[in-house]
Order: C-alpha cells, then structure tokens, then sequence
C-alpha cells in the first residue's frame, strides 16, 4: 500500500511510450481535474540520451574535473562495465514544468544532488538511484552548474588558528578587523535618543513631501510617515549621532544640511509597482533564484538591489497575504494519490509464434536429432544470453532485435543496456532517425553520406574465428546472398552463440581445404595478347559533331536515387547505354579522342567537309 501511494516531492517513473524508457520527474503538484482524473504537475530531469553530442563533452569534461577535486582513486580502478552502466544513472535537472496523468506512473526512485560525501560506485549498489550535478536548459540548449550545490570538502573549510595561552598576545591589529558604529556607553538616555529618532523621521517626512517622484509615489501624508519610519532612516539616524560625538545640536544640523534635508530610501521605495509585479511572477516561477529572476525578469536591477527587496518585502502585508493564499490553494490540493500496479502487457513483448523461424544470417532452422525442426532465436542484445522467460522487441525494426526480460528491465529504468553494443556509440534507441539502412550513422547535416571513414582509411581484417563460424554455421549464414546485399542486417551474436554450441561437437579433424591452382601472371598476360577483345559495332545516329572542337564529352553520371547500396544501382537504361525509347550506345571516350587525333593530319577542307558521327 506504501509504495503504491505518491506525495508531493517523490521522484517517480514516468511512461510515454511502450518502447522508450521511463520518464524521470519530481511530483510538484496533485491536481484534479474537472472530469475527475488526476494530474501531476512536475519537474522535469533528463538522461544523457537526450541532451545533444556537444552538451555531453561538457558534461564529461565536468565529471572529469570534478573527479579530480575528490581525488577518488577509486573511480579509476572502475571496470569498463560500471563505468558505462554508471552514465546511465546520471541525471540533468531543469526548470521545466509538465502535467502528466498520475495513472502513467509506473514506480517510485531516487535522485540526489552529487557531492563530495558519496562515492559515485555508491549509485550502483542501490536500485533506482539517480544523481545529478548539471542543470539543462532544453530551450536554451546549455548546461550550467546547480547554483544549489552543497559546498563540502577541504576547499570550502574555513582555517581555524591555533587557541592562545592565558595572557598570549593576538598579534592582530583590531582596528582593521572591525569598526565600531555604536557606543553603548554614551552620555545620551533612551528618551534622548528617542526624541532624536523622532525628529529624523520627521526630516525623512519633509524631504519626501519636498521629493517630485515620493510625492507620485506616497500621496499621502500617511504614506509618507510611514515610508519614512523605515529601518534605513532609523540607521542613517543612529549613525549621524555616532558620528557627531552623541551631541544632540550637531546631529540635527547634520540632518538638514544647506542644501535641504537628507532623503534616505531603501528599495521597497525604488522599485516601481509594476517591478514589484515582475519580481513577484518571477519569484513565483523560480524561488529564490535570483541569478534567473534577474536575467531574465528584471535585466536593469543589480542582484544586490533583487536580494534586499526579497527581504524587505518578506516583511510587507503583501507577502503575510500571499503566503496565507497558498496555504488555503495547498489545503484544498491533494496531498498523496493511490496508483495501482500496472499489470498490462507491453506491445513489445515477443511471443514464440511470432518468432519467424526461416530467417536466414543468424535465426534459420535447424534440423534437429529426431528430424524435427529446431527454432533457434537471436540471443540478446546486451547479456548475449538465449533463455528467457519473456523476450521484448528492441532497436530499430530493420535490425530485429530483442532484449531478455532483464535487460529490458534495465533499459526501461536506465535508459541504457547493460553491456556496451555496437548501437551504444550512437545511443541506441527504437525511435532513431539518423541511422542509414546498414545501421551507420547519417551525418546530421542532411548529407547521405555516411558519418564513417573512407576505404582509403582502414581495411577490415577476417580473424580465425569468424572465418570458422562461416564453415560451421553454413546453414545459417548464407555468405554469397549477404556479400552482394550488403544492407541486410546479420546478425552476429546468434552466430557465435551457434557455433559456440557446435564446435565441441565438430570433428578435432580439420576439414581438408582445397588448393586453389593459380597460373603465372606471365601466361595471363600472353592468353591476352593472343585473344584481344573483339572491337564494338558502332551505332550512328543522325545528330553529326564536327570535329573542329577538341573538347572532351561528359559522361553522363551515375546517380544514387535512394539506392540502399553504398554505390547506387543502376538502372537497365544505364547498363545498356538507353535513355527512355531511344537507342543510345555510350562510345568509350578513349575511341572518340583517337579518332579526333588521328584525323589531324587532313587538311581543313576535308575536316569540314567530314563529319564523323558520335554518339553521347
């Protein structure tokens, strides 16, 4: 019953999706609707998938900074594995706010603000638990530091000298330390000094009644005294009589100087009513966050101005009011919601019909011992393991491929898998529009071609294995359709699982290889020589060139209409030199500058009188 029941402030799943991973949010608010349904009004975090390439380099530079200041020698001794199962608990916190229906929650967690006291490791040991450090700007596009970050550890201690012996001198000169404003032991009573006070606020009165812009803003009387009884006449009061020797004549002279008398305002009296406004939006969207709320709400003030509004207007009836407004909203809200299991089953759930079992390159059938047919699966993505309870559909649906009832567990919570996998580089995901039929990566530019090297650039480099697992699993692997179809996915991991299983069973006898009989390069070369191909008939048509023109002509290019094929295909017409219904013969263009050449030697007349007919 417990678990079932969410309050304000947990961190909880979220579902949107079947096949995506679960939504991480703080619950700000409960509300109900008019229909009766409830909604959550809440925070949003995001996973590293889904902030941007650029914005997780920051983010790595951050943790490898941050790694340093905790001189953690324990991060380094990290295997690969945690180290990558580590960034799946790693959260970005951000100011957006979303209502989500209560009833797509699907579980409680735990997020917690990164700091010096726990060891990143600790994370692992505990289920659904999250940290964070950064703050995510999904409008903006940036990653900042939690302005809320704990300062703990050696840098932020304050150095603590060494406790004198009876009678020991300090040593430090306490007129530079401090500078004192009020001398208790004055010659002046209490009634002297409060007639004193008195007679500022009555100054502060005058000299606003004399002010154009209080008399717009205290247009009364009232108003005026009032905002002249502020804390800041009373200490511009106190701090004349300080330093006037506590003489009451001098102290008032000083009050009203030649020039008229002296006008204090604090900022409840600078600030506008519509800034006042502003600042109470502000305040109402971000909290205390003063750095946002002057960046993006009141740019002209200073953030020494916002901070001391904030706390003189703490003092105002306006804040009393509006504090016991979202008392009585907070009463009428609901304070906890009840959100039973979800038990339905996932669309993503693979049953053992709808296993195709004549899939070639890694899912074929087998005979099996009795003569029956064995169905043999695709083991799973992230364990490589091949018996499951239940089997999910997982990654892009050209790739076919499917996680255990484990792996998908943790891919739901963390948004990763467990082990890394060849899609992990690009953060695999069902939904991915930037990945090519080979499952490579498109370049986010829009440009077809494909985000890898050239062929100049490395060659690829068969090992003894994979040239053995093509012998044992022939059945499976049909090598000759999948090197002239380089598209069609295969699907390595249930090959080596397969010939895992077969080579114990194999022959220790290594199968006798047939001796491919090569003949010299010399004999080649004579055969060649001997037997010239046999020259192409040439097809005129009427179009004549002259041949006054030395000029080259252009091959018609190859084109890649959405070929699926690293090269393109070409079409019937391209092959056979056609374009449409006419007949076309593409002339190599060796032949036609030969002819070009060798009629040099004719004088002009007969160049153009003969017109030697081309072809394109």
């Amino acid at each position: 019953m417990a678990a079932n029941m969410y309050r304000v402030g947990d961190y909880v799943y979220f579902e949107n999706s079947s096949s995506n991973p679960l939504l991480i949010r703080r619950i700000e608010e409960l509300n109900k609707t008019a229909n009766g349904n409830v909604e959550a009004k809440v925070v949003c975090f995001y996973r590293r998938r889904d902030i941007s390439a650029t914005l997780i380099a920051l983010a790595d530079k951050h943790a490898r900074e941050l790694e340093e200041e905790m001189e953690n020698p324990e991060m380094a001794d990290l295997p690969e594995k945690q180290k990558h199962q580590l960034r799946h608990r790693e959260l970005f916190l951000s100011r957006q706010l979303e209502s989500l229906p209560a009833t797509h929650i699907r579980g409680k967690c735990c997020v917690t603000l990164l700091n010096e006291t726990e060891t990143l490791k600790s994370y692992l040991d505990r289920e659904d638990a999250f940290f964070y450090s950064l703050v995510y700007d999904p409008q903006q596009k940036t990653l900042l530091a939690d302005k809320g970050e704990i300062r703990v550890g050696n840098k932020y201690q304050a150095d603590i000298t060494d406790l004198l012996q009876e009678g020991e001198d300090d040593g430090r000169e306490q007129v530079k330390l401090e500078e004192r404003v009020w001398d208790t032991s004055s010659p002046l009573t209490e009634k002297q000094i409060d007639q004193f006070l008195v007679v500022a606020r009555s100054v502060g009165t005058f000299a606003r009644a004399l002010d154009c812009s209080s008399s717009v803003r205290q247009p009364s009387l009232h108003m005026s005294a009032a905002a002249a009884s502020r804390d800041i006449t009373l200490f511009h009061a106190m701090d004349t009589l300080h330093k006037n020797g506590y003489d009451m004549t001098r102290a008032i002279a000083a009050l009203v100087p030649q020039g008229g008398p002296v006008l204090c305002r604090d900022e409840m009296e600078e600030w506008s009513a519509s800034e006042a406004n502003l600042f109470e939006e502000a305040l109402e969207k971000y909290g205390k966050d003063f750095t946002d709320i002057q960046q993006d709400f009141l740019p002209w003030k200073s953030l020494t101005s916002i901070i001391e509004y904030y706390y003189m207007w703490k003092t105002t009836d306006r804040y009393v009011q509006q504090k016991r407004l979202k008392a009585a909203e907070a009463e009428s809200k609901l304070k906890q919601v009840y959100i039973p299991n979800y038990n339905k089953p996932n669309p993503n759930q693979l049953s053992v019909n709808s296993v195709k079992p004549a899939l070639v390159n890694g899912a074929g059938v087998l005979p099996g011992a009795t003569g029956q047919p064995t169905v043999l699966g695709r083991a799973c993505e992230s364990c490589y393991t091949t018996s499951s309870y239940q089997w999910y559909s997982w990654g892009p649906t050209n790739m076919q491929c499917r996680l255990c009832a484990s792996c998908w567990t943790y891919w739901k919570k963390y948004g990763g898998l467990k082990m890394p996998t060849r899609l992990d580089g690009e953060r695999p995901g069902p939904n991915r529009n930037n990945m090519s039929p080979h499952g490579l990566p498109v370049r986010h530019s829009g440009s077809p071609k494909f985000a890898v090297k050239t062929r100049q650039a490395f060659y690829l480099q068969t090992t003894q294995l994979t040239r053995m697992a093509r012998r044992v699993c022939q059945d499976l692997l049909r090598s000759r359709y999948v090197a002239r179809h380089p598209y069609i996915p295969v699907n390595t991991a249930a090959i080596k699982a397969e010939c895992a299983v077969r080579l114990p069973d194999m022959s220790k006898k290594p199968a006798s290889l047939k001796q491919a009989v090569r003949k010299p390069l010399e004999s080649v070369v004579r055969y060649l020589e001997a037997h010239p191909c046999p020259p192409k008939p040439e097809i005129l048509r009427g179009a004549s060139i002259s041949t006054s023109s030395l000029t080259p002509i252009k091959s018609s290019p190859i084109l890649n209409n959405g070929s699926p094929t690293i090269l393109g295909k070409r079409t019937y017409e391209q092959h056979n030199g056609l374009e449409g219904s006419k007949p076309k013969v593409l002339t190599p263009q060796w032949e036609i500058m030969s002819k070009r050449m060798s009629e040099q030697g004719r004088p002009p007349s007969a160049l153009q009188d003969n017109e030697v007919h081309e072809l394109d």
